[in-house]
């Protein structure tokens, strides 16, 4: 059965046009455009009560502006969560900016560059600043585990957490032929009390259609192994859109009879609550 407390998403997009008015710096899988009210019309027509509204690095780069936006016109809908640049020489300031914002419930990380390390001053003064201000980092790590299990031995206080179940998702299907080849690295993260895991975009790891029977084993080992307690399910909505739509994302989960009343609240809401400290104001 559906459950009855709040429905979270852990991770949605939303973004405007590319035009030459306002030129994207690079592309994003989706829909030409995703504003805040398109977001909020598909959050409501399945029952979603909010989100976490992450800023797309590949659109914006490390400009919130936009999300900005949104928050001001839905500003009970969305927690905002922003990309952040390990170059940049004042990371401490704008860490503070951010932390001020009203909406704000994380930071972002994205581990792109193989030539960074675990001794990467700007990584780890990204981390540093964000447990100062009490806020989460995300970090987007599927190709770059290892690194990632470095900075969240560095930094025990510092809540961090895994986007979209550290494995390299598609874009568009076919998912690869072994989508969870990585997943004994994913379950050796659980060893570690200050990482959790969001549980986003899993239904675009499936060979099969809706409700995608061939995902739960390993979904299975990661919340056994994390407790669900550190487990966030979202859908990564907009990418996924050419793999399932996003009624299907949630009702995945939603309808999955494997879930008690209560596993299922925790899964898909309680678990963000508690690690971000922030719920949906309807």
């Amino acid at each position: 059965m559906p459950t009855t407390t709040q429905i979270i998403d852990s991770q949605v997009h939303c973004y405007g046009k590319n035009t030459p008015e306002d030129p994207w710096i690079g592309f994003l899988q989706g829909p030409e455009e995703v504003n805040g009210d398109d977001m909020v019309k598909a959050m409501d027509a399945v029952g979603v009560d909010g989100a976490l509204l992450v800023s797309p690095f590949n659109i914006y780069g490390y400009d919130p502006s936009y999300i900005l936006d949104v928050h001001e016109k839905h500003p009970g809908k969305f927690g905002l969560i922003r990309p952040f640049d390990p170059e940049s020489p004042s990371i401490a300031e704008e860490m503070s900016e951010w932390a001020s914002t009203i909406g704000v419930v994380g930071a972002r990380i994205m581990l792109r560059d193989p030539s960074w390390g675990p001794d990467h001053p700007g990584l780890n003064e990204i981390i540093s600043s964000s447990s100062r201000a009490g806020l989460p980092v995300n970090m987007m790590c599927s190709s770059n585990l290892e690194l990632f299990k470095s900075l969240a031995i560095k930094h025990p206080e510092t809540q961090l957490v895994i986007d979209h179940l550290g494995i390299v998702q598609p874009f568009e299907p076919p998912p690869s032929k072994e989508p969870f080849a990585n997943l004994d690295q994913v379950l050796d993260l659980a060893k570690l009390d200050n990482v959790a895991i969001k549980i986003s975009g899993a239904g675009t790891l499936s060979h099969k259609p809706f409700p995608y029977e061939d995902i739960w084993d390993p979904l299975q080992r990661i919340f056994d192994a994390y407790g669900l307690e550190r487990c966030l399910w979202g859908t990564d909505w907009t990418r996924a859109v050419l793999l399932l739509d996003y009624r299907q994302g949630v009702d995945a989960f939603r309808l999955n009879d494997q879930f008690s009343e209560s596993d299922r609240s925790t899964l898909m809401g309680g678990s963000l609550k508690k690690i971000y400290k922030w719920s949906p104001q309807n």
